[in-house]
């Protein structure tokens, strides 16, 4: 019976479930801005600290290859992905279609379980931006953006918005002053949660809206600038004598 050929496979889902737990331990990493977009993630240390087997750990790769978070080169080993521009551009346009729809739906001022964890994400940033910690004010509002999401109550746009807002860590890195890239959305952070907290979905909404397409814009920008300022410097060396 198709059943009992099962069997065969409870070593792999024992494998695979350890692996996902795996990953997501170093998907949280990730988002936290602890592996930087170019980095090797060495398996025999990784496997040894976290006391898993390497094909455990290799299964975790491979799924945090397929959400765009490590890529795998033959015979050098795995390494977090560096974002091309084009994944900005997709990144935002995913950004708005689920955030700006999830708060727009908002019509009444959420409970305290729900609006807690969003104030909690700014006063967060506030601390960081006391503290001049850049890694920390791009981590509150990371958590923000995923709060946000959460009022929708769905754990599958929870889970989405985690592989979304991890990706987008690794889009942050290419700003030389995180600090500087995020202050200035700390203060609109705060006016979407007072819209909220007024039950005012939509209002909420277009300020997020023109949030996320300025800081699209900003970063695509910074791309930009790198490439030529890169480009430029290889053509300096070349010319070098």
């Amino acid at each position: 019976m198709a059943v009992q050929e099962l069997a065969a496979d409870r070593e792999l889902i024992g494998r695979t479930s350890r692996a996902e737990q795996v990953a997501a331990v170093l998907r949280a990493r990730i988002a936290a801005g602890w592996f930087q977009p170019g980095d090797r993630l060495p398996e025999h240390e990784i496997a040894e600290t976290l006391r898993v087997s390497r094909n455990t750990l290799r299964e975790a790769f491979r799924l945090l290859g397929h959400e765009r978070l490590l890529v795998q080169e033959l015979n050098r080993g795995s390494f977090v992905r560096v974002p091309a521009p084009a994944d900005v551009v997709d990144l935002y346009r995913v950004r708005r279609t689920i955030e700006c729809a999830v708060v727009a739906a908002v019509a009444a001022p959420p409970g305290p379980p729900l609006l807690a964890p969003i104030t909690t994400a700014v006063d967060a940033g506030r601390r960081a931006l006391a503290e001049r910690d850049g890694q920390a004010l791009g981590t509150a509002n990371i958590d923000f953006h995923q709060a946000l999401v959460a009022l929708a109550g769905s754990p599958r746009l929870d889970e989405l918005m985690r592989g979304l807002l991890a990706e987008l860590r690794l889009v942050f890195h290419v700003m030389d002053n995180p600090r500087w890239y995020h202050e200035p959305y700390l203060p609109r952070n705060e006016s979407i949660v007072a819209a909220l907290a007024a039950g005012d979905g939509p209002g909420a909404a277009d300020l997020l809206r023109q949030y996320l397409t300025d800081a699209e814009q900003q970063l695509v920008e910074a791309y930009t600038n790198r490439g030529t300022n890169r480009g430029a410097s290889q053509s300096t060396n070349r010319r070098r004598p």
